[in-house]
């Protein structure tokens, strides 16, 4: 980790002076597991309070860790009653059928490249880029994820550089290109700088 710290605050004299003010590096990760993606599901759109229970209550009715078969056996009618809308409870059921088919295989995600896992997990109703780069970043622990379009990174951006309006995707690609191959480590500095780190 010292040498991806040491390498941003050479490439990035913003970026330097966020790491300073925010101290040592403590990303908190998730294990790369079904469960997981579950959770990231669950949590869409929804605070994280109210997130936090409708999660905690399908866990208890399906059992911990989270299974595919354990989603699979509970009917949408006990989903509903969990607190899950419609849409979510067919984004769980798509995603349990082919992490039990082995579609979405999450074993074999340590030897994909993070082009192949977005591929792969994108397929999966209900999951979006932003999702797997989550993902990626917190679970599976990639190194060089820039989550171009969270709102929470373009925020801390226009705040740290500068900039009048938001930025949009493309300017942050083009700003993060000097933060590679660490920008995962850029991204969770700049979330710090707003204390809004995102929580998978």
């Amino acid at each position: 980790m010292r040498k991806a710290i040491l390498h941003l605050k050479k490439a990035d004299p913003v970026l330097r002076d966020i790491i300073e003010r925010v101290g040592a590096y403590r990303i908190k990760y998730r294990e790369p597991v079904f469960e997981t993606l579950v959770r990231s599901i669950v949590f869409q759109q929804l605070s994280g309070k109210a997130a936090g229970t409708i999660y905690g209550r399908l866990a208890e009715a399906t059992g911990e860790p989270i299974s595919p078969e354990a989603i699979l056996r509970l009917k949408p009618e006990r989903m509903r009653e969990l607190g899950l809308s419609r849409q979510k409870i067919e984004y769980l059921r798509d995603l349990a059928s082919r992490a039990k088919s082995g579609d979405v295989d999450f074993d074999a995600c340590h030897q994909l490249d993070d082009e192949e896992v977005v591929r792969r997990f994108t397929a999966v109703k209900g999951i979006g880029i932003w999702t797997v780069q989550m993902f990626l970043m917190f679970a599976l622990r990639r190194p060089n994820v820039l989550p171009t379009g969270d709102l929470g990174l373009r925020a801390a951006i226009k705040k740290a550089y500068g900039f009048e309006q938001m930025p949009k995707p493309t300017e942050v690609a083009r700003l993060g290109e000097i933060w590679s191959p660490y920008a995962t480590v850029a991204s969770w500095y700049l979330w710090r700088s707003l204390e809004e780190s995102p929580d998978l």
